[in-house]
Parts: C-alpha cells; sequence; structure tokens
C-alpha cells in the first residue's frame, strides 16, 4: 500500500513495505514512524534507523529486486 502525499503528490511506502533512504542510498524496510520520523529497518535484519519523511522514497522495481536478491544470497556487499 502506497500513502499519498499532500505536499507533492508522491507516494511513500507504508509499513512493513521496502523504501529507499534517499539520503543514505540504503533501502530498507519501514517499521514505523515516531517523533516526526520513520524508522527503517535493513532487509536482512539488524539495527534500524531514522529517516525524515520527505527522504522516505519507494525503490524503483531495479533496486527493489537488487535488495531482494541480495537479501535472499546473503550479500553484504549491497547497502541495504
Amino acid at each position: 500500500m502506497l500513502v499519498c502525499m499532500a505536499s507533492n503528490q508522491q507516494t511513500r511506502p507504508d509499513i512493513g513495505e521496502l523504501a529507499k533512504d534517499s539520503v543514505t542510498g540504503h533501502i530498507g524496510v519501514v517499521m514505523g514512524e515516531i517523533g516526526g520520523r520513520v524508522q527503517m529497518r535493513p532487509v536482512r535484519g539488524g539495527k534500524e534507523w531514522d529517516a525524515l519523511p520527505s527522504n522516505v522514497v519507494a525503490p524503483s522495481a531495479r533496486e527493489e529486486l537488487s535488495a531482494r536478491l541480495a537479501a535472499r544470497n546473503g550479500n553484504s556487499q549491497v547497502p541495504l
């Protein structure tokens, strides 16, 4: 499910979906939103990080596929 952002009509991934932190370039799973920040966790698990909602975007199809394949293959070279 994608949530519309009123200010610029872009979409942002919802809780449980893959998202990209456009500042770091990392792709992770949206875990929630607390204190005006989106909490994200690496696809393979690990420590969550916070991102500003305006920096959380849907990954491209290529980025999403790459993240899912890297997680499945255990490839640690791809920033997730």
